[in-house]
């Protein structure tokens, strides 16, 4: 069985937990570690740079689906050739950061580039939402990426622009956001959404809650110190997922704020 088979299985049962290791982390030890915790913490899923070396290091440390993000076409072809799992338009956060973004066209253009360039080797295909666009905008380009066939849609809340508030505060706001735009999406496509960007182990199942078929989860596990911690954070956030059924049943009866 192909190992994306596993992580879809995980997708229709709605518990699926990608562990992102960074879009620009090259640095071998720490995707080395962050690898081992995934494997480890049984998660469903790994993310990594779309580099070879990245890549093998990847390869190397674990057993589970990988994926490799980008927003160039050509890297992304390269990442098949090395024997990914999946490949990924996104995420943006880099960008940001350099006071640049993307638009829906501009993401709707290179998707649709990337498919072209993978398409003979039938890899799974996933496209990260810019969450600095308006909802509607948000909403029509998932609509749009569906047509295309795109396997997996991914949310982002623009962490890096939402979190002025410190500690707890700061991760429930970006939490708010990540969490509003999965519901958003939920409603109006029927492919799966990942629900990414500042999520912990406390609104992880409310990602779920919300309608997420999956979860992908960073700095979180790939800011921590030690390999032990990674572990017990990934194996953590994967047992929070049991948490969501009792969040549902909340929600329905009314019980349950946020």
């Amino acid at each position: 069985m192909r190992k994306i088979e596993v992580f879809k299985r995980h997708l229709r049962e709605k518990r699926a937990i990608k562990v992102i290791a960074g879009i620009n982390n090259y640095n071998l030890t720490l995707v080395k570690k962050v690898a081992i915790a995934a494997q480890a913490g049984l998660a469903s899923a790994i993310d990594v740079a779309a580099t070879p070396e990245v890549i093998k290091v990847a390869k190397a440390n674990t057993n589970l689906p990988i994926f490799a993000s980008s927003i160039n076409p050509f890297a992304l072809l390269s990442a098949v050739k090395c024997g990914v799992d999946a490949v990924e338009i996104g995420n943006y956060e880099a960008l940001y950061k350099q006071g640049k973004s993307l638009t829906a066209d501009e993401v709707y253009d290179i998707t649709l580039e990337t498919m072209n360039l993978v398409s003979k080797f039938n890899t799974f295909i996933c496209v990260t939402i810019p969450g600095i666009i308006p909802v509607e905008e948000q909403i029509e380009l998932a609509k749009k990426l569906e047509l295309l066939g795109v396997d997996l849609i991914q949310t982002e809340s623009v962490a890096s622009l939402a979190q002025k508030a410190k500690g707890a505060m700061g991760l429930i706001e970006i939490a708010k956001n990540t969490i509003a735009n999965t519901m958003e999406l939920v409603r109006n496509v029927d492919t799966p959404i990942m629900s990414a960007s500042g999520l912990s182990t406390n609104t992880v199942p409310m990602a779920f809650s919300a309608g997420a078929s999956a979860v992908g989860v960073g700095s979180a596990i790939n800011k921590l110190d030690s390999q032990i911690a990674m572990v017990a954070a990934v194996r953590s956030i994967v047992g929070s997922v049991g948490y969501r059924n009792k969040i549902m049943q909340a929600v329905k009866e009314n019980t349950f704020v946020f």
